[in-house]
């Protein structure tokens, strides 16, 4: 009965965690560059006297997928998506640097290139816009602007671009990534931008949707063990007042 209550509870509890990683995914649908999350937990045996019945769930932290979303060309000059392997560098609120697959670049009202509101960084600080009449972003990362009153193009900086290893890379709360060491990767001159387009989220919504109803539909059992432990202790005690 105990064990059955043990299992039952700690198994409901690692499907709520697993609807929070699901229905963040779902959420983030539509978020340009974003990563899907997927839940990770096991099972490990409760030590006890006699014969260790009791099984609970551990849950742990969620890891991430890093396969490319679908690429869509938009003809805006400030959007940007990584062709192949690799992220931009932007800057944390610590002052750091993260990394980042969204590139729906704006520029704030003080010049600064940012993504969802973290200054875009070329090596070493971050890149900051001069007054200009139009604005291009190379394959490589090279940003350029032409003057308000034309000429030549100027090089304002070179977008920071990483390419490390999976491994060593670990999703943060705000959506960031960072080295999982603490320290800053080095740029990579290998990695590729499409200009003027954006990379989507990798999230599939069908497969969400799917893991979503499955995992209610374990919440319901789960719950119905818990009743059904209930049942058979109340039953336990009347026999031993009967008794």
């Amino acid at each position: 009965m105990d064990s059955l209550l043990y299992t039952a509870t700690s198994g409901a509890s690692r499907v709520l965690s697993a609807q929070q990683v699901r229905s963040n995914n779902l959420s983030n649908a539509d978020t340009t560059g974003f990563r899907a999350d997927m839940e990770r937990a096991k099972s490990y045996a409760i030590q006890g006297r006699g014969f260790d019945g009791s099984t609970m769930v551990v849950t742990n932290s969620a890891s991430t997928r890093f396969d490319a979303g679908d690429m869509v060309k938009t003809g805006r000059k400030l959007d940007i998506a990584i062709n192949g392997d690799g992220f931009l560098t932007v800057q944390s609120p610590d002052g750091g640097e993260s990394y980042t697959r969204a590139g729906n670049l704006k520029i704030d009202q003080q010049g600064n290139l940012t993504v969802n509101g973290f200054p875009v960084m070329a090596e070493g600080e971050p890149i900051v816009i001069p007054p200009n009449q139009s604005i291009e972003i190379s394959e490589t990362g090279m940003v350029t602007v032409i003057p308000p009153g034309g000429g030549a193009e100027l090089e304002v900086g070179q977008l920071k671009l990483v390419n490390p290893n999976i491994a060593d890379v670990q999703k943060m709360n705000d959506g960031l990534l960072q080295a999982r060491d603490g320290n800053d990767f080095a740029a990579d001159a290998t990695v590729r931008l499409a200009p003027e387009h954006l990379e989507g989220s990798n999230v599939s919504a069908i497969e969400e949707l799917v893991s979503v109803m499955s995992l209610t539909r374990n919440f319901e059992m789960q719950v119905r063990m818990m009743k059904t432990a209930e049942k058979l202790a109340q039953a336990g005690n009347r026999l031993l007042r009967n008794g």
